[in-house]
């Protein structure tokens, strides 16, 4: 735990001098008794007295004045918290190598059911986009909180030719980022996102931020990581990272692969990890391996919870404050229950 106002502290001091008017109000009340007659008489008539009850008020007032001033200092803590996160672009691979049969009952089968699965766990607050690409990059479903029209998204997906990472990647951030006016004719081959009806702001100057500082969206990144053609993945992934974009990477395959063949032609396709888990690293997210439809399952289930839910630094002074106040309210209910007044 971590003090935003740490000289706060000091009001803490109060605490010894407040123990020690109480015991001196205790030694008067005892002084003034003593002076009776007979203390025996005294004690007759009262009885057995309150006892360790006579204490127990005072004492939970201290703790909820002592909770109270603690929260003035502002502490924090590193607690799980549902994320800010609001978009998630899910960039799928659908050239020729997601036909492989390595992952049953195929690697484009296999991925969009586990995609269709995660869809369905996300929180409803949360939109989705979805980007195919292949040779070329396209968006099948632009970021919607429609569950049915995602899911109806990834159905549509066709096999063709190529795998264009770079341009999948290029074209999420751009479906995350209209505004910025994103060249994707320079990169991709492809049309600049078009300006949003009657939006003809300036383009304003792009200032890199720190990479994954970027909170309110991420990009899921499914492939098998063999390029060939297209922009440079990584050069994508610097892009992402200036913007503070995670792109979480998924590898679909197995390591040794498979040998295709689709009219007339063959080729070996085998996953590239080395690709995937440098975009990941440069955009300070995470690599996954999904060998299996049973891992990728597994990985869409996890990058699920790790997407929800973050741990964060986050004040907690409100906790602190009703732990307060409750210490409070209970010394004043004991105090009226048992004596019938407040102390």
């Amino acid at each position: 735990m971590n003090l935003l106002w740490p000289d706060a502290l000091w009001t803490l001091l109060l605490l010894p001098a407040l123990v020690a008017a109480y015991l001196w109000l205790l030694a008067r009340r005892k002084k003034n008794t003593v002076r009776l007659a007979s203390v025996a008489l005294v004690r007759q008539a009262l009885g057995s007295g309150p006892g360790w009850r006579r204490h127990l008020p005072p004492a939970l007032l201290l703790a909820a004045l002592a909770v109270l001033l603690l929260a003035s200092a502002r502490p924090t803590a590193r607690i799980k918290l549902p994320s800010q996160q609001e978009t998630i672009v899910l960039a799928m691979d659908v050239s020729g190598s997601m036909r492989a049969t390595d992952v049953a009952p195929n690697r484009l089968v296999a991925a969009q059911e586990a995609a269709k699965t995660f869809v369905a766990g996300l929180p409803r607050y949360v939109r989705i986009g979805v980007v195919s690409f292949a040779g070329t990059a396209a968006i099948v479903q632009a970021p919607t909180f429609s569950r049915e029209d995602v899911v109806a998204a990834i159905d549509r997906f066709q096999l063709q030719r190529g795998t264009a990472i770079g341009s999948g990647l290029v074209l999420s951030l751009a479906t995350l980022f209209p505004d910025e006016g994103i060249d994707l004719s320079q990169i991709t081959g492809q049309k600049a996102m078009p300006p949003a009806p009657g939006d003809k702001k300036e383009k304003k100057p792009f200032t890199p931020v720190e990479p994954g500082s970027y909170s309110s969206a991420a990009v899921i990144l499914l492939t098998d990581g063999q390029r060939t053609t297209g922009p440079d993945p990584m050069e994508a992934a610097k892009m992402a990272a200036e913007r503070g974009v995670k792109v979480y990477t998924v590898g679909v395959g197995t390591k040794n692969g498979e040998v295709i063949g689709f009219e007339g032609w063959s080729m070996r396709v085998r996953l590239d990890e080395d690709t995937l888990k440098a975009i990941a690293t440069a955009t300070r997210a995470n690599y996954f391996y999904a060998g299996t439809a049973e891992d990728l399952k597994q990985v869409y289930q996890g990058l699920s919870s790790r997407l929800v839910v973050e741990t964060k630094e986050t004040e907690i002074t409100a906790f602190f404050a009703l732990a307060g106040a409750l210490l409070a309210l209970l010394a004043a209910g004991l105090s009226v229950a048992w004596f019938g007044r407040v102390m």
